[in-house]
C-alpha cells in the first residue's frame, strides 16, 4: 500500500506548468475531474521501474515470437477488474496496420498497455496529448514507438506523388524523417532504414513534450523506439 505522498497530485503549479499540453485535447478537464477530486497513485502495475516495464514487454514478445504465449489478463474476470480503473504498465504508439495487434505481439491483456495507433505511427498533437495522459495520469512507465516491416505509409511517402483524401497529411508527418530515402521504395534495406528513421523522429517529437520530457528526467518514464518484423513476429529496439 502506498502512502498519501505517492498519490498523483495536480497542483495549481502543475496545472499551469502542463496545462498547455492538455489544451485542445480535453485531457485537462478529464484529469482535473478524476485525478484532482479523487487522487490515485501514479504507479504502474507492481510499481515497476521503466527498465522492468520494458523488460516485461520484450519478454512477452519473445513468448509470442516463439509460439509460447500465455495470453494473460484476457478473461471476463480481468475485464471486470479493470472496469473499476486502469493503471497500464506501458504505453505504445504504433501503426494502425492490422498486422500489428499490440497486446497480442507483446502477449499482454486487458488493462496492461495504453495504446495509440495511426498510420505511420506518427506523433501528431492528439496522439501526444493521449500519451501524456497515459504516462502522467495513468502511470505507464515505458512508452514504445513501433514501426514495422513493409509499412505502407512509409513506402507511400518514399514513393511521393498525389494521394487521395487526407492521406497526404499523414505522409507529410513522415517525410521530414526520411528525406534521404525518397525514391528508394523498391529497396528493402532502404525501406527498413526509412521506417527506423521515422520511428526515431517520432520518439524525438514525443520527448519534446514538456510532460513526457519531465517524466523522463525524473526517471519515471523511458521512451524507446522499436521495429516489428512481420515475418518473425519479433520486436527489436531502435536507436
Amino acid at each position: 500500500m502506498k502512502s498519501d505522498s505517492s498519490k498523483f497530485d495536480i497542483s495549481r503549479r502543475n496545472i499551469l506548468k502542463y496545462g498547455g499540453g492538455f489544451i485542445g485535447t480535453g485531457l485537462l478537464a478529464a484529469a482535473m475531474g478524476v485525478e484532482v477530486l479523487t487522487p490515485s497513485p501514479v504507479v504502474a502495475q507492481n510499481d515497476m521501474t521503466p527498465d522492468q516495464a520494458l523488460a516485461k514487454l520484450m519478454d512477452g514478445n519473445k513468448r509470442f515470437a516463439t509460439m509460447r504465449s500465455k495470453n494473460p489478463n484476457q478473461s471476463l474476470v480481468r475485464l471486470q477488474e479493470v472496469a473499476k480503473g486502469q493503471n497500464p504498465f506501458a504505453a505504445v504508439l504504433s501503426c494502425a496496420d492490422s498486422r500489428v495487434p499490440v497486446e497480442i505481439i507483446f502477449d499482454q491483456g486487458l488493462g496492461d498497455i495504453f495504446v495509440c495507433r495511426d498510420a505511420g505511427n506518427i506523433a501528431i498533437k492528439e496522439e501526444v496529448g493521449s500519451l501524456e495522459f497515459g504516462t502522467l495520469v495513468l502511470g505507464a512507465k515505458v512508452l514504445l514507438v513501433i514501426g514495422h516491416e513493409a509499412c505502407g505509409a512509409v513506402i507511400a511517402t518514399m514513393k511521393g506523388g498525389e494521394v487521395p483524401g487526407s492521406i497526404g497529411t499523414i505522409l507529410a508527418q513522415i517525410e521530414p524523417a526520411i528525406t534521404e530515402f525518397l525514391g528508394k521504395q523498391d529497396d528493402e534495406v532502404a525501406v527498413r532504414k526509412a521506417t527506423e528513421a521515422n520511428v526515431l523522429h517520432q520518439v524525438k517529437l514525443l520527448k519534446s513534450s514538456p510532460i513526457i520530457s519531465d517524466l523522463v528526467a525524473q526517471n519515471k518514464l523511458k521512451v524507446v523506439g522499436a521495429y516489428y518484423d512481420l515475418d518473425t513476429g519479433e520486436i527489436s529496439l531502435v536507436g
